[in-house]
């Protein structure tokens, strides 16, 4: 499989249509099987991790279940109890428990959450930083809901391994798992394959959390929880946030930085969703173009709603593009002054989100 891809790019490196033909043909293709990972990997045990965590989530329900034992119909939270920095290991909370988690979820352009690109990098320390009463991850891949990058299938491996050795047809090699990632942001926003891909990320971000700092086991207050996502990042962040708001006792906040998503999941779960966009980033109009649910005109929709309700906000970041040096996490000065992505911290800061948390 490999030696023949490898015959046929050597074929197309010398005509620009036939690339061109190639990348279509390819295209549908991955259309037409993307969802068949996702269905593998759910039906192959995903469903059963996904009960089993929940099953784990919920075993200290606080029950309000009348006599006929039945619990509340609102779905599984954890048990509440004091959840106070100064109480001790009786009552629940303790100094080390977060009240806030930040996870970050990538772009198309990524292949693995372990190996994020050095503005993401700096502008998640550099929001760490100023946000310390929240812990901060990045470890969740949102275009896999069963693996941590794009080396779960061979071909992809293999075109990671080109793009790291920068082994000729680098470009090529990152166009095609980009095109790999947005099929998987399509899995996601669609509504027949989509529940099972969705609770799979949930999933991830779950036990990221725990890993990252123990869940507590009690809460009186909701823990707060930001999700931070860029380009597909965003769509997967709110299609899993139905999920994460049941099996968790959370106040969840979206945070876009020039996201691309469809206006239907999860706006009726989070409490607020910021969209930050730059001034010459033409991509994150596309999700205003293609999906019916942000047209004006769909009063109905969820995205809509959220817009009258004030719990949707749009903001002007700066000249940010939607990627490169000049993106939301580029390394170039603003105006010989701040780089983009120290620009884009200020403005994540700026949110009144972090009122509750601020020391």
């Amino acid at each position: 499989m490999i030696s023949f891809l490898g015959n046929i790019l050597r074929w197309l490196r010398h005509g620009g249509f036939g690339l061109l033909l190639f990348v279509a043909v390819l295209l549908l293709a991955w259309g037409t099987v993307a969802p068949v990972g996702t269905l593998v990997w759910w039906l192959g045990g995903g469903a059963d991790a996904v009960e089993k965590r929940v099953r784990q989530l919920t075993n200290g329900i606080n029950s309000e279940a009348g006599e006929d034992g039945r619990g509340s119909p609102s779905g599984p939270v954890l048990n509440h109890r004091a959840f106070d920095p100064s109480q001790d290991a009786d009552g629940a909370r303790t100094a080390s428990e977060p009240a806030c988690y930040i996870v970050f979820l990538t772009g198309v352009g990524d292949t693995s959450a372990n190996e994020l690109a050095s503005g993401e990098e700096k502008f998640l320390q550099g929001l760490a930083q100023e946000q310390a009463g929240c812990v901060a991850l990045s470890g969740v891949f949102p275009y896999s809901a069963a693996n941590p990058d794009v080396g779960g299938q061979q071909v992809f491996r293999y075109l990671q391994g080109v793009v790291k050795k920068a082994e000729g047809w680098v470009d090529l090699a990152e166009t095609l798992l980009r095109i790999r990632n947005l099929w998987r942001m399509a899995i996601s926003a669609d509504n027949r394959y989509g529940p099972a891909y969705n609770r799979g990320i949930a999933l991830q971000i779950v036990e990221q959390m725990d890993q990252q700092q123990a869940l507590p086991s009690s809460v009186d207050q909701p823990i707060q929880l930001i999700l931070i996502g860029t380009s597909g990042g965003v769509q997967v962040a709110l299609a899993a946030s139905p999920h994460l708001g049941q099996w968790l006792p959370v106040d969840i906040t979206v945070v876009s930085l020039g996201g691309v998503f469809n206006g239907d999941e999860g706006f009726e779960t989070v409490d607020h969703m910021y969209h930050l966009r730059g001034e010459h980033d033409w991509v994150e109009n596309i999700g205003g173009i293609v999906f019916p649910h942000r047209w004006r005109w769909t009063f109905a929709s969820p995205y809509n709603r959220a817009r009258r309700q004030n719990r949707y906000t749009a903001i002007e970041s700066g000249p940010h593009e939607h990627d490169g040096d000049r993106g939301y996490f580029g390394e170039e000065a603003v105006n010989g002054k701040q780089t983009y992505y120290e620009l884009t911290v200020e403005q994540v800061n700026q949110l009144p989100i972090w009122l509750e948390t601020a020391e």
